[in-house]
């Protein structure tokens, strides 16, 4: 009777240190993604730590690097064959997401190289990277488009991309779109086209290449 005793204890003891150690090594890991500390992560990865582990929010890793702008970890978590590029927030964001919101162009291409999906239901990356008013948001556009990107695809409030891009982007984007066979016509469950967002933005330059492309596109009567 004794020795069961004496063995459920060392069961229990056993259970709680591996409890204690996992909760430390969660904090850790989370703690050094915050603050960009690659050998941290390294040295956790060594032990066995799951590179996968979501946050209490349910916040990937990778997602949350690439957030929180911690670049060397984010370059390095997507190097690991076992990271999950196509993890998905509860707030329906993925890493791709967040590179194309981020204007990392360099990152935006690695992940497509891993095969991370550039369609989706919802928000799409390219409404994510329309949304980049900086200099490197054609680039990542067009990256998108030559990956398959859907150039109209809808938000759950029938938003798209050109819309983003007239409201928040870069004037630059709004052409590239429009080149590339965005429908400038379309309307959100609001009611609003694209020009509409651009001027109720005060995007003078983005509404006037809206606006051309539109009378450019319309028949010429015959007088």
């Amino acid at each position: 009777m004794k020795k069961r005793i004496v063995i459920k204890c060392f069961f229990l003891i056993g259970s709680l240190l591996t409890t204690s150690s996992w909760a430390s090594s969660f904090d850790d890991f989370f703690a050094a993604i915050k603050r960009d500390d690659v050998a941290a992560i390294q040295a956790l990865a060594r032990r066995g730590f799951d590179l996968n582990t979501r946050n209490a929010a349910g916040e990937h890793p990778l997602y949350l690097a690439l957030r929180d702008d911690a670049a060397n970890v984010a370059d390095y978590l997507v190097g690991q064959a076992k990271v999950d590029v196509n993890a998905v927030s509860e707030k329906g964001e993925t890493p791709l997401m967040m590179a194309a919101l981020k204007g990392h162009l360099a990152m935006a291409r690695r992940l497509i190289d891993r095969k991370a999906e550039v369609n989706k239901t919802g928000w799409t990356p390219l409404h994510y990277a329309a949304t980049h008013a900086g200099a490197e948001s054609p680039a990542i556009v067009r990256l998108l488009l030559e990956n398959h990107a859907y150039i109209d695809a809808e938000s759950p409030n029938r938003t798209t991309p050109l819309m983003m891009a007239a409201h928040y982007g870069n004037p630059g984007v709004v052409k590239l779109l429009l080149e590339e066979g965005a429908d400038p016509l379309l309307k959100n469950q609001k009611g609003l086209s694209a020009i509409d967002f651009a001027q109720g933005a005060n995007r003078a330059e983005s509404a006037e290449i809206i606006a051309a492309f539109v009378r450019a596109k319309q028949p010429r009567g015959r007088w």
